[in-house]
């Protein structure tokens, strides 16, 4: 009986790692569907990031958090994790890493979106 629970409960854990959750939500915010951190705030992509890799320097990193990897996190699928030049992990959608923005005050805020002509709402696909 012993044997059968515990080859049941890895089945189980197998399963459930397989099912891994994302790192962010996918909320409709206005007509689209967008990637939020889970607290609902809005992510953002920024053309001057190169694939797998963060451009955004310290000044920007004040007014665009990079969407931190907690320690521990894992890549998976179209997620990865990637460096902000400050050292911390952030997380990647696609390659894209992701950032929140300052001036969003409350979930469904897309106030950074357009801003400078660079910085765009992550959208699910």
């Amino acid at each position: 009986m012993k044997v059968a629970i515990t080859t049941f409960a890895a089945v189980l854990i197998d399963i459930s790692s397989a099912y891994a959750t994302e790192p962010a939500k996918v909320q409709t915010i206005g007509d689209a569907k967008v990637y939020t951190d889970q607290n609902g705030m809005a992510l953002y992509t920024f053309d001057k990031d190169e694939a797998g890799k963060s451009s955004c320097d310290a000044a920007c990193l004040e007014k665009w958090p990079a969407f931190k990897a907690e320690e521990g996190a894992t890549a998976e699928g179209d997620w990865s994790i990637v460096d902000a030049t400050d050292g911390t992990k952030m997380w990647a959608y696609k390659g894209k890493p992701l950032y929140t923005w300052v001036d969003d005050k409350q979930p469904g805020d897309t106030t950074g979106d357009g801003v400078g002509g660079v910085w765009h709402l992550a959208t699910a696909d």
